[in-house]
C-alpha cells in the first residue's frame, strides 16, 4: 500500500496581523500586513475596510516588495560633486538638518520667497502646505497641476465637487455608465468592484477614450475619440438632448444657477443680475415678479425675462442648438460618426427619463420645502486625465458636468453622488494667499479658488508673485500650481531667482517633468561666474529615483510602511457618498537601513525644521519643540477650535467631528483597522447641496460652521468677470498679448476650442496625436521599479493603430522615430487595433534611467524603456511677442501634455531606445549586493 505524503496547503503566514492603509496608488485602500518573525510575510486586502472591502490589486500585494527594495535610501547625503554625477558623502541628521537650516533661515529673515517647497505624489497636502504658510514662501504647491487640475477646478467650479476622487456612481442604482478618458491607476479597486455590480446587473457601460484598455476593454460599447475633442462630443450630445426636449427641467430650475438672470446691457454686462441686496433671484412661475433663489415655495421660471435681462437657462439653450454642434457638424473632428453620437444621446435620455427611479425618503430642502420622496436618473458618468490634460480641459470637465446636469443626474439616485466634505461651494474654498514679509507666516494657506482679477496673485507692477506663475493673467484659476514650470521659470529667472529649491517625491529630472532632457541640463546649468543658476536643491525621497543625483543635500524618507501617515478630511479623504471617512498609516515595521544615520519619515522632519528655524506654530512660547513627531502632530494639531487632522475618536474617545485632542486617538484608530467612518443621514444621502438634513450633519462633522446650500453653476460669473476685464472693462487689466486668448477659454457657458497649436502642428507636419496610459498594476514612478510589478509589464511599446502600421509598413520588432516640433525619440513599437486611427500610446513612466531605482543598467526600463516627456515642450511656442507661455491650459495651467502631436518614421529593428543617457552613478547597493 502506497502512502501518500500529507502536504500542508496553507500554511501559517504570519504569526500576527496588522492593519493599515495602501500606499500604492491614490485609492487607499485598507490591507491586513501578514508579519512573521517581526518581518512583513504577506499583504492582502481588508475585508472590513469601506474602500475596497478585501479587494487587493496587483499594486497593493506587491507593497511589500517597496519595504524590501534596494532602490530604498540609507542615510543623509550631501553632494560632493558635482551635480548629476551621483558623488555624495553619507551625513548625520544633525548634519544634514543644520545644513538645512543654514540655507533656509537666512532667506526666512530677508526674502522667504527665495525658497520654492513643491511637494510630488503625495497624500499629505494639508500638513506640507501648513509648514510653508508658516515659513512665509507663497511658492508652495503639489503636483496637481502636472496630473489632473482641470478636472478638480472643473467640478469644483460647476457643482462644488468633481470627478477623480472627490465622488462615484451609485454603483448600486445607475443603468448606463459612461466613462471619458479614465485612467486605470486612479480609484482602481472601487472602480473594479462597481463595474462588477454593474455587470451582474446587466447595467451597460460605454467607453470614451482613444485606447481600448481596461476598462474601456470590458465596456459593452467603445467610442475611440481623436484626443482633445471629448469637449465638442459632449456638447453635441447637449445639443441633440435640447433638441428633443430630453432635459430635467424641474432639476435646472430647483438646483442650479439656469433660472438666474443674466444682466444683457451696461457695465455689468454678462454677470447675474441683483437685487437691491445685492443678492441673485429668479421670477417665480407662480406671481411672475422677482423673488430670493432661495425663498420658500418659489418656483423659478428657466423662461423669464426681467428688464430685458434673460435668463441662464434661454442664453445656454440658444447656445448649444446652433448648428455648430450638430453631431455631423462634429463627427468628423472627434472622429466618431454622426449616427453614433445621436445613438448615445438617445440612450441618455432613454435611460435617464424612461427608466427614472424614485426612493421613498423624506426630505426638506433649503427652501424649507418638503419632499415625500427622492426622484432619480440612473445615467452617470465618470472622468479622469484622459480628458483633463488638454489646454482645452478646464471647459470640457465643465461641459461633462453640465451634460449630467441637463440630465438630472447629479446627487440623485442612480447619478453621480459626492463624497463628503464634498459637495461645497466654490465660496466655501479660501482664495490664494501671496502677500510676503521676511520673518513672517503668509496670511493664509497657498491655493485656493479665484473669484475675480483681484485676486490673481500680482505685485503692484503686475509681474507674478509666485515662481510658477499661478493666478496670474496667464492662469488665473491655477489651484493647484503649476509643478512643471517651477524649473523652466527658476532656470529663466522669470519672474525672478530663487534660491534654493525644496522637492518631496517630485521626480523633476525624469518624468515628472516636460521636456525632461533639457529639464536635467537646467538642473545643472551654471552661470558665468561657475555658480548653479538654481544655487541649492535639497530633495526627499525614500527611494533612488533619477532625481537624487540632481540634489545638493538627500533627506532620506521612509516606506510607507514604516511611519505615520494620515488621510484627513482637510486633504484627500477616504470618504465614500455615504460616509466621511479619514485613516491613518502607522509603522507596522521599523526601518531596517543600515549606517549611522537611517532614515526618518518626511513629516517629522518637517517638523523638526520647523523648529529649528522657529516657525511659530511649531515651537512652544520657550522655543521648544511643540511637536516630537508626525504622530503627535497628527493628534494634538488644532487647525480650528475642535477641528484636527483626524475626526474619529476626539475628546473621550466618543466624539466625531468636532471635540478636543485626544491622546488614544491613533491607537483607537488602529485598534479599528487604521480608518473611521462618520455615516451621513439616511435623509441626507442624496440632494446633499440642497438637503438640510445633510447640511446640517456637515456642519456637525466639522465641514462647514453653517449651511451652505448652493445652485450649480451653470454660467460661471468669475469666469465672466476675466472676460470683461479681457475686453477692457472693470479697474484690473491684463496684458495686451493674452486679452484674445482670455475672451476665448473664459466664456462664462462651457465651451470647446481646439487644443492649442492643433492647427500649426498638422501645417507643420504633426499629425499624429501621441499620448500616454496608465496600467491598473502600476502607478507613478515607483511601480516600475517593483520586483513584482515588473514581472508584469518590465516594458513598454509606442502602440500604433493598424492605418499607420500599414501606411508605413511596420513589421514586429521594429523602432519607430518619433519627432515632434521639440524633439525626437526613437522606440520599439507594436500594432494595436483599437486605438484611434489618428493617435499612438504608450504605458507612462515605464522607462528608467540607467543606474536609477537601484536597477541593472541592462534592465529593460532603461534599454527599451522610453519617455514621450522628451517631447513635449513645456512652453508654447514663440509668436514673435517675446512671452514666455506655458503648455498649459489657459484657464488653471493644467500641463497640457495630451496636445503632443508628432509624425512617425519606421527605422526597422534596433536594439535600444533613443536618447540614451549615460548611467546615473549608484547612490545605494545594486540588488543583489545588498544581500
Amino acid at each position: 500500500m502506497t502512502v501518500q505524503p500529507k502536504i500542508d496547503t496553507s500554511p501559517a503566514v504570519s504569526d500576527e496581523i496588522r492593519k493599515t492603509t495602501c500606499y500604492m496608488c491614490a485609492c487607499r485602500c485598507g490591507i491586513n500586513v501578514h508579519m512573521k518573525e517581526g518581518r512583513v510575510s504577506y499583504i492582502e486586502g481588508n475585508r472590513d475596510h469601506p474602500i475596497n472591502k478585501g479587494v487587493l490589486c496587483a499594486k497593493g500585494a506587491s507593497g511589500i516588495m517597496q519595504v524590501t527594495a534596494p532602490s530604498r535610501l540609507r542615510a543623509p547625503l550631501k553632494r560632493v560633486g558635482p551635480r548629476g554625477s551621483g558623488a555624495f558623502e553619507e551625513i548625520s541628521w544633525d548634519e544634514a538638518l543644520a545644513l538645512a537650516v543654514s540655507w533656509m533661515k537666512p532667506l526666512r529673515e530677508t526674502a522667504p520667497e527665495k525658497l520654492a517647497f513643491f511637494t510630488g505624489r503625495d497624500q499629505s497636502q494639508s500638513f506640507t502646505g501648513w509648514w510653508a504658510q508658516a515659513f512665509g514662501t507663497p511658492n508652495y504647491a503639489a503636483h496637481g497641476g502636472f496630473c489632473s487640475v482641470n478636472m478638480a477646478a472643473g467640478g469644483i467650479y460647476t457643482i462644488g465637487g468633481a470627478f477623480w476622487e472627490f465622488g462615484a456612481p451609485d454603483w448600486e442604482r445607475t443603468k448606463l455608465f459612461v466613462l471619458f478618458g479614465v485612467a486605470e491607476d486612479h480609484d482602481s479597486n472601487p472602480i473594479k468592484i462597481g463595474l462588477g455590480k454593474l455587470k451582474a446587473r446587466g447595467a451597460r457601460v460605454i467607453g470614451v477614450n482613444p485606447i481600448r484598455t481596461g476598462y474601456n476593454a470590458v465596456a459593452d460599447d467603445w467610442l475611440g475619440i481623436t484626443p482633445g475633442t471629448d469637449g465638442l462630443l459632449i456638447l453635441s450630445l447637449i445639443h441633440c438632448l435640447l433638441q428633443a426636449g430630453k432635459v430635467d427641467l424641474e432639476y435646472l430650475a430647483r438646483y442650479t444657477n439656469a433660472p438666474l438672470l443674466v444682466v444683457e446691457d451696461g457695465p455689468e454686462k454678462g454677470l447675474i443680475a441683483k437685487n437691491a441686496e445685492s443678492q441673485p433671484f429668479v421670477i417665480d412661475r407662480k406671481t411672475g415678479m422677482p423673488a430670493p433663489w432661495d425663498g420658500k415655495g418659489v418656483q423659478p421660471d428657466l423662461g423669464a425675462s426681467y428688464q430685458g435681462n434673460r435668463t441662464v437657462f434661454q442664453h445656454m439653450a440658444e447656445k448649444y442648438l446652433s448648428e455648430d454642434y450638430t453631431p455631423e457638424a462634429v463627427a468628423a473632428r472627434c472622429g466618431i460618426a454622426a449616427d453614433r453620437i445621436r445613438a448615445l444621446a438617445a440612450e441618455l435620455a432613454h435611460v435617464a427619463f424612461d427608466q427614472a427611479i424614485e426612493i421613498k425618503q423624506s426630505w426638506t430642502d433649503f427652501r424649507g420645502d418638503f419632499h415625500e420622496t427622492m426622484p432619480g436618473r440612473p445615467v452617470s458618468f465618470h472622468a479622469m486625465r484622459g480628458i483633463s490634460a488638454h489646454s482645452n480641459g478646464f471647459q470640457t470637465a465643465r461641459a461633462l458636468h453640465l451634460l449630467q446636469i441637463v440630465l438630472g443626474t447629479v446627487e440623485v439616485p442612480g447619478g453621480y453622488r459626492l463624497k463628503p466634505p464634498y459637495p461645497k461651494p466654490m465660496e466655501a474654498h479660501p482664495t490664494p494667499h501671496f502677500v510676503t514679509a521676511p520673518g513672517k507666516p503668509l496670511s493664509g494657506p497657498h491655493l485656493g479658488y479665484v473669484r475675480g482679477p483681484e485676486n490673481l496673485a500680482l505685485k503692484e507692477d503686475g509681474s507674478p508673485v509666485r515662481i510658477d506663475k499661478a493666478f496670474t493673467w496667464e492662469n488665473p484659476f491655477s489651484a493647484h500650481g503649476l509643478m512643471h514650470m517651477l524649473i523652466p521659470n527658476a532656470h529663466a529667472g522669470d519672474p525672478y531667482r530663487i534660491d534654493t529649491l525644496f522637492l518631496y517625491m517630485a521626480n523633476m529630472a525624469w518624468n515628472s517633468s516636460m521636456n525632461s532632457a533639457k529639464v536635467m541640463e537646467m538642473l545643472t546649468d551654471q552661470d558665468d561666474n561657475g555658480e548653479y543658476i538654481i544655487p541649492r536643491i535639497i530633495y526627499s525621497d525614500a527611494y533612488a529615483s533619477e532625481m537624487v543625483a540632481y540634489a545638493d543635500l538627500i533627506l532620506p524618507d521612509t516606506t510607507y510602511l514604516e511611519r505615520h501617515d494620515c488621510i484627513s478630511l482637510l486633504d484627500r479623504p477616504i470618504s465614500e457618498p455615504d460616509a466621511a471617512g479619514d485613516s491613518i498609516r502607522w509603522p507596522v515595521v521599523e526601518p531596517d537601513r543600515p549606517g549611522h544615520a537611517g532614515v526618518r519619515p518626511f513629516q517629522s522632519v518637517l517638523l523638526d525644521l520647523g523648529a529649528r528655524l522657529g516657525l511659530a506654530p511649531m515651537v512652544n512660547a520657550d522655543g521648544t519643540p511643540k511637536y516630537k513627531t508626525y504622530a503627535d502632530y497628527i493628534v494634538n494639531h488644532i487647525r480650528r477650535p475642535g477641528v484636527g487632522p483626524l475626526i474619529g475618536f476626539r475628546g473621550d474617545g466618543t466624539q466625531e467631528g468636532r471635540g478636543d485632542a485626544n491622546p488614544d486617538q491613533l491607537a483607537r484608530y488602529i485598534e479599528n483597522g487604521g480608518f473611521y467612518q462618520a455615516h451621513v443621514p439616511e435623509e441626507g444621502a442624496f440632494y446633499k447641496p440642497w438637503n438640510m438634513a445633510y447640511q446640517d450633519w456637515a456642519v456637525k462633522t466639522s465641514f462647514y460652521e453653517s449651511p451652505q446650500p448652493y445652485l450649480f453653476s451653470i454660467w460661471s460669473e468669475p469666469m465672466r468677470k476675466f472676460q470683461m476685464a479681457a475686453e477692457g472693462l472693470g479697474p484690473i487689466q491684463p496684458p495686451d498679448h493674452l486679452r484674445a486668448r482670455l475672451k476665448q477659454a473664459m466664456e462664462p457657458l462651457p465651451i470647446w476650442y481646439p487644443p492649442f497649436g492643433d492647427m500649426e502642428a498638422i501645417g507643420w507636419g504633426y499629425p499624429v496625436h501621441a499620448i500616454t496610459q496608465r496600467p491598473m498594476d502600476m502607478y507613478h514612478s515607483w511601480g516600475s521599479q517593483n520586483a513584482w510589478l515588473r514581472q508584469i509589464r518590465g516594458t513598454n511599446y509606442l502602440y500604433l493603430p493598424t492605418k499607420i502600421w500599414i501606411e508605413h509598413g511596420f513589421s514586429e520588432g521594429d523602432y519607430a522615430r518619433v519627432i515632434s516640433p521639440n524633439g525626437g525619440i526613437t522606440v520599439p513599437v507594436a500594432h494595436m487595433a483599437a486605438l484611434n486611427e489618428n493617435t499612438v500610446w504608450t504605458w507612462n513612466a515605464i522607462g528608467k534611467r540607467k543606474g536609477a531605482w537601484a536597477l541593472d543598467e541592462a534592465a529593460s526600463e532603461a534599454t527599451t524603456g522610453f519617455l514621450l516627456n522628451h517631447l513635449i515642450s513645456e512652453l508654447l511656442p514663440d509668436k514673435g511677442d517675446g512671452a514666455r507661455l506655458s503648455n498649459s491650459d489657459p484657464v488653471t495651467g493644467q500641463a497640457a501634455w495630451f496636445d503632443l502631436r508628432v509624425r512617425i518614421e519606421r527605422v526597422g529593428p534596433k536594439a535600444q531606445s533613443e536618447p540614451s543617457f549615460a548611467p546615473i552613478p549608484r547612490v545605494v547597493p545594486q540588488g543583489k549586493e545588498r544581500a
